[in-house]
């Protein structure tokens, strides 16, 4: 399914063009690989200019270029490629250091007369000034204008001077290209892709740009004898075209390319995703909402909108009456990849319709809902990720977390226990018991709730009648951090900061020496502030009334869970009514 996917969503790039009117993929036979310079020949051979082909980054890097595609081989084995490559293999010379000094000789010797080889009848004038070029060219002459020193281990193509395009573009070499791959020996067999008789790919190409692995792996290889069976060698385990495998990898390597606005990350999954359906613009704007949603954009007005479109999805709309550039029957899908030794690993795959997935995205959203609103701006999935990580640091997001957690958002089901354990961890470990956590956990016990695994669901707001006990030990910790604070005012180190893991955790051996401490703080706030005082001590009274005659000597996960909640809800009912009082005085 995922590689069917990938070929069919190659067909709809090679149909597209980008911005400067060139194809969006290569045709097959070719593959998009950085180029950094190109070397222009006269038509005697001899290097003439060289012209960088860079990025205008501040630290420019290699742009991509369509070129004669790359084989699987090892990449410590001598092959040289049609037409282009890094210096080592057309200029003889490198930067790098190497165990093995004679390996750059061979690499230039193999490019040489593997070219010479190739063009010694062609009368093409682009491809008889490259061959005068590798008769004539030395390495010692690198040191000679125009070469510059920033061309090493880079790679480069070649251009006639005078004409337009490059050298491998040109009539006569893609002819001599298409020979060389049609007189490759590649057997033939049943692709499981595309259902057809053709010539069965021995190696896939490689994969590019999944964060945190190899800068080249593969989604599909056989590269030991327990993984082979019935005596069949490499690809032959799970046939796969030539042309199906140039598809499948050139469409993913091309939504890894963050350029395109197709790939996020999510732990350590490089996420990419796309539509499928007859009407490109429909799929564009399938994939654009999608992509404001993980990444909301940086106008508050414009992100507003999106997440406004889910929240009346959440009420019941339907799709196109909010948005009718959007169609609920367009098919979509989503890749998790993440790296691995040898192979890439697929940490999370979906296969929807968008109406589905917008529902799914609404519930979330909708799970997540607190009152009042826990923050400015709606949270990207990466931004809540972040409340879990130690420090606040992406890189300390738990790999296997993250994806459990985008699987939950996109597919609807139950968040992950561990998402509600890692935040508790996080509250006692530094005292931040913030709305963006708050809300992660209510959505955790909420969705529970509503797939049956828990009686009970949970309040968006402060809910005076619920009895739940862990709920109202919440809100009778905040109470009583507000009488402390009422009394002494700020502290070094308050309840909060002392006794909230044990409070949240084991109530039985806290809250009878902090409801002592409180009587003492109360007698002292009479004298100052009695009608503070009166009240803080109705809603101590309201709320041990309803508690059991004994506090619990320990409480569950979900109920640590319920007691974060509470005590948010219980000390955002104060901030509410000094915004009020505030507003009524001015």
């Amino acid at each position: 399914m995922i590689l069917a996917s990938l070929a069919r969503y190659y067909r709809r790039l090679a149909a597209e063009t980008d911005e400067m009117g060139n194809p969006k993929v290569p045709s097959y036979g070719f593959s998009e690989e950085k180029i950094g310079w190109i070397l222009v020949l006269d038509k005697e051979g001899r290097l003439k200019d060289v012209i960088p082909h860079l990025s205008e980054d501040k630290k420019a890097q290699p742009k991509y270029m369509s070129v004669p595609k790359v084989g699987g081989s090892d990449s410590n084995s001598i092959k040289p490629k049609f037409l282009w490559g890094n210096s080592q293999y057309i200029l003889g010379i490198t930067a790098k250091e190497t165990k093995d000094p004679s390996r750059t000789t061979r690499c230039y010797n193999s490019f040489r007369s593997y070219h010479l080889g190739l063009l010694k009848d062609s009368q093409d004038e682009g491809l008889l000034a490259l061959r005068k070029f590798l008769e004539t060219w030395q390495p010692d002459m690198f040191q000679n204008q125009p070469c510059k020193k920033e061309m090493l281990d880079t790679n480069m193509v070649f251009k006639l001077s005078g004409t337009s395009g490059y050298i491998h573009q040109r009539k006569d070499a893609l002819k001599l290209w298409i020979q060389e791959t049609e007189n490759e020996e590649i057997s033939d067999g049943f692709c499981l892709i595309s259902g057809e008789q053709s010539k069965i790919a021995e190696k896939h190409p490689v994969i590019k740009g999944v964060n945190g692995g190899k800068a080249e792996q593969m989604i599909l290889s056989f590269n030991k004898e327990a993984f082979a069976s019935f005596g069949k060698e490499q690809g032959a385990n799970a046939p796969v075209s030539e042309q199906s495998a140039f598809a499948y990898t050139t469409a993913l390597n091309y939504l890894l390319r963050r350029e395109n606005n197709h790939c996020l990350t999510i732990g350590d999954a490089s996420t990419v995703f796309w539509a499928e359906v007859d009407d490109n613009a429909t799929a564009q704007a399938a994939e654009g909402f999608f992509a404001h949603i993980f990444t909301p954009p940086d106008g508050e007005q414009e992100s507003t909108k999106v997440f406004n479109v889910l929240e009346q999805i959440a009420n019941g709309r339907p799709l196109q009456d909010i948005a009718p550039e959007l169609s609920p029957n367009t098919r979509f899908y989503i890749l998790g990849l993440a790296p691995n030794a040898a192979r890439i690993s697929v940490r999370f795959w979906l296969d929807t319709t968008f109406g589905q997935l917008a529902e799914n995205l609404a519930q979330h959203w909708q799970d997540l809902a607190l009152e009042p609103c826990a923050w400015k701006t709606p949270p990207s999935i990466w931004r809540l990720l972040l409340q879990t990580a130690v420090l606040g640091k992406s890189e300390n997001i738990p790999p296997v977390l993250a994806g459990e957690m985008t699987r939950a958002v996109i597919c609807g089901t139950p968040y992950p226990l561990s998402l509600l354990s890692q935040l508790i961890t996080r509250i006692r470990a530094d005292g931040d018991v913030n709305g963006l956590r708050v809300a992660m956990m209510k959505a955790v016990l909420q969705r529970r709730f509503r797939k049956g695994f828990i009686k009970e669901g949970v309040p968006m707001s402060l809910n005076n009648e619920s009895p739940n006990r862990a709920y109202l030990l919440g809100r009778l910790f905040a109470v009583l951090e507000r009488i402390q604070y009422q009394a002494l005012g700020e502290l070094n180190a308050g309840i909060a900061d002392r006794y909230y893991g044990s409070a949240s955790a084991v109530p039985f051996s806290v809250f009878p020496r902090l409801l002592s401490g409180a009587k003492h703080h109360l007698s002292r706030l009479r004298k100052d502030k009695a009608g503070m005082a009166v009240n803080l001590d109705k809603d101590l009274g309201e709320i041990i009334a309803k508690l059991p005659e004994t506090f619990p000597r320990h409480l569950s996960i979900d109920e640590q869970g319920r007691f974060a909640i509470g005590y948010y809800h219980q000390k955002q009912s104060y901030f509410a009514k000094k915004e009020t009082a505030e507003t009524i005085e001015n």
